[in-house]
């Protein structure tokens, strides 16, 4: 338990990328202990073996969400569509240093390009605003690392710089969209985000009233900032399905 708290601490109080899996030691530290508690407790008396009883369930039930929630971000985030026809593209921003690219955006870029080649005559929305720390939209930094030489070609691109979160991506992008003539709620539209956001993203498009999407993954060159991501993206599924 002891390890876990100092593993947690230090990945909270380090800049590495990985504070939500240093509050999930903390947290799982704490569970543990509460069990402790419970568990000498329930040898002394009749009430706290039915407290421990109902822990132990509360606890199988959220492991077994958690695990079930994991397996659906794997499935979206391994996903191959790149053969299907598709109307449109949307790809999602993330965090701009400065005028920099993150590593959670390059690699959507990244992925964004190589889609792009294999579907050359579609629109292409790239939608993010400027957030703290920005000196340019996150749909800046993405317009420029995909320009061409060629009007024609960068043609094809929207801009979408007023969003502030994956829904709003979704919602100012629509509008982008249907204002090129397309009907969202029939046409097939791919989206570029991180492996780990697919299912989420797929989520909040249908909420937004998009028909088809199909997701195209982006991975981060680093599996521990991988893992971490999967673990929060779990409780953020569970946020959106509940609150938004």
């Amino acid at each position: 338990m002891g390890l876990l708290v100092l593993l947690g601490l230090g990945l909270i109080v380090i800049p590495n990328g990985m504070r939500f899996t240093g509050w999930f030691l903390l947290g799982t530290a704490a569970v543990w202990a509460l069990g402790l508690l419970l568990g000498r407790w329930a040898r002394r008396s009749g009430a706290g073996k039915i407290c421990l009883r109902l822990f132990s369930f509360g606890l199988a039930v959220g492991l077994s969400c958690l695990i079930s929630i994991e397996i659906l971000l794997l499935r979206h985030g391994e996903a191959d569509h790149s053969a299907v026809p598709v109307d449109a593209v949307i790809v999602l921003g993330a965090g701009v240093n400065g005028e920099t690219p993150s590593a959670a955006l390059w690699t959507r870029i990244q992925a964004a390009r190589a889609y792009l080649e294999k579907h050359p005559d579609i629109p292409v929305v790239l939608s993010g605003g400027q957030g703290r720390g920005e000196d340019i939209s996150e749909a800046e930094a993405m317009r420029r690392a995909l320009w061409s030489d060629s009007q024609e070609a960068n043609a094809r691109y929207l801009m979408e710089e007023r969003s502030t979160n994956t829904a709003e991506n979704f919602r100012y992008s629509r509008e982008l969209l249907e204002q090129r003539g397309l009907d969202t709620e029939t046409a097939v539209i791919a989206v570029v985000t991180n492996d780990f956001h697919c299912f989420r993203a797929h989520m909040i498009a249908q909420k937004q009233g998009f028909g088809t999407v199909i997701d195209v993954p982006a991975e981060l060159p680093w599996w521990w900032l991988t893992a971490n991501y999967y673990l929060r993206e779990a409780f953020a599924v569970v946020k959106t399905a509940l609150f938004d």
